[in-house]
């Protein structure tokens, strides 16, 4: 897809139907209450980021504890730093996708979908699937017998 039509897309596009929901939800329940809502779920989305931030900070510390690269973590973590963006926005489609984040289910689903989409990681073939000649490595090597160089 062409780079300058998804700028336009999420620039232009966005902002407009964020206005235009925006403007419906004024006109059944008033313009105040419309802004408060829009606070409201700032507010509260700050306060959960924040909460589940400090989760996720705890989660890449214990992993590092244990030796181990805390990979995943880091990627829920900017997926954390997205959604608060997203709920600072005013605006209901952008709440509605900051939230979403806010799951952790959701959010580590997100973190594999999007490993597995880059072929980072692999699901694991199963044992009733033949191998094709494909799946076969080649490794080109020289060797020699210890028990000959005696001779």
């Amino acid at each position: 897809m062409n780079p300058g039509f998804i700028f336009l897309l999420v620039f232009v596009g966005a902002p407009v139907i964020e206005l235009y929901f925006m403007i419906q939800v004024g006109a059944e329940i008033g313009a105040f209450s419309t802004v408060m809502l829009v606070l409201f779920t700032a507010a509260l989305g700050g306060v959960l980021v924040r909460l589940q931030g400090f989760t996720t900070a705890m989660r890449v510390k214990e992993s590092m504890e244990r030796g181990e690269i805390p990979a995943i973590e880091m990627m829920e973590g900017m997926l954390l730093l997205i959604a608060g963006l997203s709920l600072l926005l005013p605006g209901f489609i952008t709440d509605a996708l900051g939230f979403i984040c806010l799951i952790p289910a959701a959010r580590r689903g997100m973190v594999l979908w999007f490993l597995k989409r880059t072929h980072v990681i692999w699901p694991a073939a199963s044992p009733a699937q033949p191998k094709s000649d494909s799946d076969h490595r080649i490794i080109d090597a020289e060797y020699r017998r210890e028990d000959d160089s005696h001779e």
